[in-house]
């Protein structure tokens, strides 16, 4: 809550007084997770970074007929999605890719010793294929909520459906990542209900309700 106070705040700035430096820490704040959203649509890293980079240079050109919009993220994850559909209109390029950086559930996972950490990169390379192989809509909300930490109903704005189809795709994307993560679970015999991926599954459940 206090990170959109803080983004609001920002916008303020830069909308009403052209503040340069709230620009630029708003550009700091958002241009990663909205490079990563950009990349469930776009081929190429590159690509991603320049169609972000297009949409803060029209905000800030544009800034002074934006003061009323009065959610700044929700707005620009839309135009960056707006922005990347274009771009695959034209190139007819869309591919879901695997995310990096999985700073979030890593915390999740002592690892202290080698073996500890070459089975954490398994696991979530597990898990990188489990949800590049749901579909493309169930799997760009599932990681809106996963990597982002959205609430379904800013999902739901961003995409433009309901917030009821948005826990209707997230309960499609748990279900088809357990059983995508079924056979990993019993070749490593993390088969307990207090193992690491069904700590995950469950936080991602309830993290956005």
């Amino acid at each position: 809550m206090q990170k959109e106070v803080n983004i609001n705040d920002l916008w303020e700035r830069i909308t009403v007084d052209s503040d340069s430096k709230s620009f630029e820490v708003l550009f700091h704040e958002l241009n990663p997770r909205l490079i990563k959203f950009c990349t469930l649509y776009v081929h190429y890293q590159q690509v991603a970074e320049e169609i972000v980079s297009d949409v803060f240079v029209k905000c800030w050109m544009d800034r002074a007929q934006m003061k009323e919009v009065l959610k700044p993220e929700t707005y620009l994850f839309i135009a960056v999605k707006n922005h990347a559909l274009n771009y695959n209109k034209r190139f007819s390029s869309m591919q879901i890719v695997n995310i990096d950086d999985h700073s979030g559930g890593a915390q999740l996972i002592n690892s202290s010793s080698p073996e500890m950490e070459l089975e954490k990169k398994e696991l979530f390379f597990q898990m990188d294929q489990a949800i590049a192989s749901l579909p493309k809509q169930c799997g760009i909300i599932f990681r809106l909520v996963k990597e982002n930490g959205m609430k379904y109903k800013e999902v739901g704005e961003i995409l433009g459906i309901s917030h009821r189809t948005v826990h209707t795709q997230m309960l499609r994307a748990m279900k088809k990542m357990t059983k995508a993560m079924d056979p990993y679970l019993t070749k490593t015999g993390n088969t307990a209900p207090d193992n690491i991926i069904t700590t995950l599954l469950i936080l991602i459940i309830f993290m956005s309700n």
